[in-house]
């Protein structure tokens, strides 16, 4: 590659983004720094931290040796990525802003606004790599398993992959905080960001409650007993323990509560006892807006590995059936809380082929036929 390449490094006044930037420079790239600004509602110092990340972005510049822009991206992000955000919750579901904030904002606005300013490819602090075979390009795992981060990955296409550099795929954490330390960047022990992507850290329920009125209902048991009241159906996501309002039975001993259902029509939260109830298990699920980041549909029948959530191992599964629109997967041993609105991404070994978003825990009919024809062919 060009030592004379230039690329655009979102800094973000995070660690990582800086030592992004950082390596890039010291390999001798032309590298720019850009700050991205994505949310202006309640700006304020007590959630949102965006003017003390600047500073510290501007900081880690100046450090480097590099220049930095900022950008405001708020109405791209409100109207891409926020909508569709509170849509999900308004229709009972658990979105994962993540998935959509860097298909739509870090790897589209941004990736656009760089190649505008004359870059050739950008750069992020993700935990993830990318390699090109066969004429298309793959998205790989980091290989600090703990750090990966190609789950939140898997709805880049073929041509943003193809322009993407992640620095930090070879790397642990403890690494690249040692590399920032060691060049005096003002970020090397700066507190990772948590909470909503670009919104900052607040009271989940308060911010939500801005933006969709809550509805209030009763908590029952699979048998309709009512055992509490729930806030808003908003506000919990299945398999959820903590928040319940609720004791382990109603004489206030037994097995902790969790949420296996929404009812939405009759506005209730079913709730049952114990984390191996057999209610928060599934072993198949449907998908829609499925996105396959490899360039390619994964075969019908093949085992692949799965994820309905970031922080659980691969499970063995297949894609059962398939279509342009939707698939259905089977796995091979029941899923815990498989959570509608959130990402099942699937991977072939180290390579993320890409995903869905899940619809529910349950498959169509064509899905199940096809289960059906496929288990009668098997020997």
């Amino acid at each position: 590659m060009s030592a004379k390449q230039k690329i655009v490094v979102g800094l973000s006044g995070g660690v990582d983004s800086s030592v992004a930037a950082l390596l890039l420079k010291q390999q001798g790239y032309d590298v720019v720094g850009l700050f991205m600004k994505n949310w202006e509602d309640d700006d304020s110092d007590e959630h949102c931290s965006s003017r003390q990340d600047l500073i510290d972005a501007v900081s880690v510049a100046d450090t480097i040796g590099i220049d930095i822009e900022q950008v405001n991206f708020s109405a791209e992000y409100k109207e891409r990525v926020f909508s569709e955000f509170l849509s999900e919750y308004k229709a009972g579901r658990t979105p994962n802003p993540d998935v959509l904030c860097n298909a739509e904002i870090k790897f589209k606005a941004f990736l656009d606004h760089a190649l505008a300013m004359g870059a050739e490819r950008i750069a992020t602090g993700h935990y993830a790599q990318v390699r090109e075979r066969d004429g298309l390009f793959e998205l790989l795992r980091a290989d600090d398993g703990s750090k990966d981060q190609s789950y939140f990955l898997y709805r880049l296409n073929q041509a943003q992959l193809s322009r993407t550099v992640f620095p930090l795929g070879h790397l642990n954490k403890t690494t690249v905080r040692d590399i920032a330390r060691k060049a005096g960047l003002a970020t090397h022990d700066k507190k990772d960001s948590t909470g909503i992507c670009f919104i900052g850290e607040r009271p989940f329920r308060e911010f939500l409650n801005r933006y969709i009125p809550a509805n209030p209902g009763d908590i029952c048991m699979i048998d309709g007993t009512t055992v509490g009241r729930h806030n808003g159906l908003m506000f919990y996501t299945l398999g959820q323990r903590q928040g319940l309002g609720i004791g382990g039975t109603r004489s206030g001993d037994g097995d902790a509560w969790y949420v296996a259902e929404k009812d939405l029509v009759n506005n209730r939260l079913i709730v049952v006892q114990g984390h191996d109830h057999a209610r928060l298990f599934t072993d198949h699920l449907t998908a829609v807006n499925l996105s396959w980041v490899s360039g390619r549909t994964p075969h019908t029948g093949w085992v692949y590995g799965a994820k309905t959530r970031y922080r659980q191992k691969d499970a063995p599964c297949v894609i059962a059936a398939a279509t342009r629109l939707s698939c259905a997967v089977e796995f091979a041993e029941p899923q815990w809380a498989v959570t509608p609105g959130q990402s099942v991404v699937v991977y072939e070994s180290n390579v993320c082929l890409g995903g869905g978003i899940i619809e529910s825990a349950t498959l169509t009919d064509a899905a199940a036929e096809a289960i059906r024809l496929r288990q009668q062919s098997c020997p």
